[in-house]
Order: C-alpha cells, then structure tokens, then sequence
C-alpha cells in the first residue's frame, strides 16, 4: 500500500486534535526483566528490539498527508524518509519506587501530541527506579529480577482499540514469532455485484443515520449539570493512576447476580466513582435518571481477524476505526452495591436489545456520511458538543489468551489509556490479562490531582460486590457509605456513615497502585460510590495467529 485514503471516523479523530486535547490512545506495558540484567547494555539490547519489530510492521511506516480530492480529505501515504530511532526512546526513572515513576512518567508523556508530519506514533522503554519493583511494591516485590515498562502511544486516526491491539501486539514474542513463520492464510473475496450491493448498502446507511441523527437529537442535554469531578476545561496536562483486579472476583459476582463480567466491571467502576466522590465532597446527582452522569460504552464493529487486517499486513482492508457505542446513565445516587449491579445490567440489556447500530451512542457511525470538509471545518464544533451526550469514557480492550512476553522477559501488567474529550477529566480503561483486570486512569493532571483515590477505590467496590455473594454474606459485617467531606450533601434518607446493608467482612486486596494504607483488622469495609462511565465491551481476546497474520 503506498497510498490510501483516511475513513471518515479517521479523519474526523485527526481533525479533533489540538494541543490540549491530544487524541492518542497508549499502553502501559510491565514487565520482569531476566534476573541479573539492568546494564546499559541490556538496555539498549531492549531498545533494539523495540525498534526492529515496530518497523515491522507496515502500518507504522504510514503519515498522513492532505490531498486535492475529495477536497479536505486526507491520505496515508509510506514516509520515505521513516527512521524507526525516530519513534523509538529510552527513558531512565529517576531514583523511588518503580510504580509510582513509572505512572507518573507515562502520565507526562500522554500530555504531548504526536508529531504530524511523520508516522503518529510513539513507543518508550522505560527502566530504572530503586529496585525496579512492580505494582505490588514493597518488600515482597520482584526481587529476582528488575521490572521495566514499554509505553505505547498511537494516534486514534491511526488505530481504534481492537486494530491497536493488533499493531502493538507485534512488540510481542509470539506475535513477532508468528508473523516470521508466516502464517497468514489468503481469504479469496466472494463474488458480488458490485453497483447493486453499493446503491443497496447506501440506502441501508442513510437510512440508519436518519434514525441515528433523530436519536441523538432526543438525547441531547441542553442543561449539562454533571458533577464537577467529570467535567474540566482542559489544562493540557495528564495524570496516570492505575489499579489491578482479580478476574476470579468479578466472575464470581456475575455467576452469582447474572448479567456479564463487563455489566460488573461497569458497576465497579461506578461504585468507585461514588465513593471517590464522597471521599473529595462532591454533590451527587439526585435521584432523577435525567441528571445521572452519562456513559458512553464503546462496542467494536470488528472481529479479532479483523483487526489485524491492514495493520500486520499494511494493507487497506479493515483498515479505519470501526466502532459504535451505547450510553448509559449510571445509578449514582443509589449507595446499595448490588443495586447499582442490577440497574446497569437492566440498562445494558436494554442497550442490547436495541443493538449498537442504534441510538444516540452510534453518533461515530454518522461519520461515514459526512464530507471529509465537513470534518475538517467542523471538527472544533464536535470536539466541544461531546458534552452534550456523555460524561465519562470507560473502555475496554481484549487481549490474546496466551501468555505474552517480550525478549523473553513475561508480560506482568498492561494498563490501556484512553484520550479525553474537550470538556472532560477523565477516561477509563480496561483490560484482562493473566487472571487479572487492569485498570487505567487517564485524567486532566490539574482537574484531578487526587486520582490515585479513585484507583484505590476500584479495588473496595469490587470487594462490596464480593460480599453480596453466597458464602460471603454470612459475616453480618455492614458496608457503610463513606463520611462526606465538609461541606458535602448528605445521601438521601441516609446519615453519613449509615450501615447500607449487611455483608460479610473480607481483607481488601491492596491491589490498586496507589499507596494505600491497610486497614485495622477489625474495620469495616470501605464506602461505595457509583458514577457514570463509557466502557467498551469485552470482546473475544483475539488469538496470537489472528493477530500475526
């Protein structure tokens, strides 16, 4: 491929950008390096490797460059001139403990945009730190050998997330292995009438905008009130949090109430949002589902075997972001866990039913309909209306079953990073990898300087929602609301520090990045806050040939 025209929700994310708001999305990848490494050496071998098998791959060998028709349109086009140990950098953390520089680093580097006259992507090997210690920290650490981090940054007109899973994922030994082996298989394209399937297919899609424009147009919100916590003029700076869950965990609470693991991790998440927002004195909503904070919930429109298309083999097909999504106003004001779980999965179902080609939250599928000037002179009017639909973005990435690992050195951690939207604080992301849900907190660094509260808040939701189960009821422990800050409402029909509901006691996992102190034996558990969110929904984890081929 040597030229090939931006999609239309491509070049509707090229055209968003601005300084402020820059639209990448990134990876934070941790890994245990081999006992004894941490020479120059070793680091620059680590490098080496980065950039040998990034400039294997076609896709980001690709700049954007405009064009005469269709007028304000744009293109990919191969950058003669592409210096891999142009994108390629090492980094050393300053002296401290390895999680904590290693967040805040990655949160300082999402701050800047890609440069836009070269490929639009980035990736860093990060090593250093005292000991090198990994997100449990301490002394119970990785000892036998230092972690180092690889972070990943590509542009959103490059990549959407399933299509960056299959970008970024040739950084990995398996997929690396595969693609040497050569094992893609040719698909021959089935035979077709070309102009009848065309005029067919333009009716279908003018038809589903039609309903898609009237959709959003019901659901726009001319009175924006949102708590302040999710809404920010943008300082142009970012800060990383971050947060480990157990899988186990979030199965058993779907095995127990129903619904699926992201219909749990959607409630975790707003549970989490409603106890950091009681811990800072936020007002929450009133109880009026018109006045829940929004989630936007993306909902990929390929398959795995998709995605790798044009980005392992360079070529057009399957090329451009494919998504669509669903909103969803989370049950902020209700402080029972297990009926925040339920109303999520009842509004989800509803969701469903009614499929992601649908309603206000297919707004990105109007993009095909527009001109490429369209999107160029009405990208700063679009970037600012996002407000009007949603709150907060939640997504979540699928990744490959297998086991991972790079040079060698296995795959710990991996922590998705979503970009923020004109007039928002913050973005979620999620992943599942070796058993375990890593969680990603991507936020205006000035708007939410006390963003590690709500990834140590991620892990108390989750132990909530585990004590509403069978076997873990039987304590008696009650779960209270947490005390709200000076100044704060108080819940409706509830005083601070109220017992919500009878549930057993269970140590917390200190699993959430941030520092945390560890609570008395004897204490009950932490509050529990619920808040709008966007989460993508998990879709099958590709398999490691898929995503080589």
């Amino acid at each position: 491929m040597t030229t090939e025209l931006l999609a239309p929700l491509d070049l509707a994310f090229w055209h968003l950008e601005s300084p402020d708001h820059p639209m990448h999305l990134g990876a934070l990848a941790v890994f245990d390096a081999a006992p004894g490494a941490g020479s120059a050496a070793d680091d620059e071998a680590l490098v080496e490797l980065l950039a040998t098998r990034a400039a294997a791959v076609p896709r980001l060998r690709m700049r954007v460059r405009d064009v005469l028709l269709p007028v304000g349109g744009a293109a990919w086009s191969v950058d003669k001139d592409f210096d891999v140990r142009s994108h390629v950098r090492h980094l050393e953390l300053p002296p401290g403990d390895f999680a904590e520089e290693t967040t805040r680093l990655a949160g300082e580097l999402m701050e800047r945009p890609l440069e836009r006259g070269i490929p639009p992507w980035e990736m860093y090997v990060l090593t250093g730190g005292e000991g090198g210690e990994g997100g449990e920290g301490g002394e119970g650490g990785a000892q036998a050998g230092r972690s180092f981090a690889v972070l990943v940054k590509l542009h959103h007109a490059l990549a959407d997330g399933m299509r960056a899973v299959a970008i970024g994922a040739g950084i990995f030994d398996q997929i690396a292995d595969a693609r040497a082996a050569g094992t893609r298989r040719a698909r021959p394209a089935p035979p077709r009438s070309w102009l009848a399937d065309r005029v067919r297919d333009r009716i279908g899609e003018l038809g589903r905008a039609l309903g898609i424009g009237a959709s959003v147009v019901r659901a726009s919100r001319l009175d924006l009130r949102a708590t302040t916590a999710l809404v920010a003029g943008s300082s142009g700076t970012r800060r990383l949090a971050t947060a480990v869950l157990a899988l186990e965990d979030v199965r058993r609470v779907r095995k127990e109430h129903g619904g699926t693991v992201n219909d749990v991790l959607l409630a975790t998440v707003a549970g989490a949002l409603r106890r950091w927002m009681l811990e800072r004195g936020e007002r929450l909503p009133d109880c009026d589902p018109r006045t829940d904070p929004r989630a936007l919930v993306p909902v990929s429109g390929r398959r795995p075997s998709r995605a790798r298309q044009g980005a392992g083999a360079g070529g057009s097909s399957g090329s451009g972001n494919m998504f669509s999504a669903y909103l969803l106003g989370l049950p902020v004001s209700e402080p029972d866990p297990l009926s925040r779980l339920t109303a999520v999965r009842e509004a989800m179902d509803r969701n469903k039913k009614d499929g992601p080609s649908r309603g206000p939250g297919a707004v990105a599928l109007l993009a095909g309909q527009l001109h490429p000037l369209a999107h160029r002179l009405g990208a700063p009017l679009a970037g600012n209306a996002a407000r009007i639909l949603f709150d907060v973005l939640v997504t979540s990435v699928p990744l490959p079953r297998a086991t991972l690992s790079f040079g060698g050195c296995p795959l710990r951690e991996i922590y998705p990073m979503a970009p923020l939207a004109r007039g928002q604080s913050l973005a979620v992301g999620l992943t599942t990898y070796g058993g375990q849900v890593h969680v990603g907190l991507v936020a205006d660094g000035k708007a939410l300087p006390d963003l590690d509260g709500l990834a140590k808040n991620m892990t108390a939701e989750l132990d909530a929602l585990l004590r509403t189960t069978s076997g873990e009821a039987a304590a008696g422990v009650p779960t209270v609301e947490p005390v709200p800050a000076a100044g704060a409402r108080a819940e409706p029909g509830l005083a601070p520090g109220r017992a919500v509901s009878a549930r057993a006691g269970r140590p917390a996992r200190d699993s959430a990045r941030a520092a945390t102190p560890a609570a008395p034996a004897d204490a009950a558990p932490a509050a529990e806050p619920p808040v709008p969110v966007q989460l993508a929904l998990i879709a099958e984890p590709a398999d490691p040939a898929d995503l080589a081929r």
